[in-house]
């Protein structure tokens, strides 16, 4: 076990809810490279990536800082407006 999941189990005993919230921003943060890499080698900027998806900005910055936790609803619109298809994947968690 590395140290930052030693600190997430015994951060963990202190407060139930601390686990879910680094899972929560792992996924975020996962999702922000994801969308960003999309965007990046489309070669647009985020406005016009924007546009294209049909959200504002705003919305494309905090998905690509981690900062918004983005509905299935959300990378939905992103895949088809994009021509990518969206997969889901469950994986191990080894802690």
């Amino acid at each position: 076990m590395n140290k930052l999941n030693e600190y997430i189990v015994r951060r963990n005993k202190r407060n139930p809810n601390f686990a879910k919230l680094v899972e929560q921003e792992n996924i975020n943060l996962e999702v922000a490279i994801k969308v960003r890499d999309l965007r990046e080698s489309m070669g647009m900027s985020q406005r016009t990536f924007a546009e294209l998806v049909g959200k504002p900005q705003s919305t494309i910055a905090r998905i690509e800082h981690g900062t918004m936790n983005a509905s299935t609803r959300v990378l939905s619109e992103i895949a088809q407006a994009t021509n990518q298809r969206l997969t889901i994947q469950f994986s191990p968690n080894f802690n």
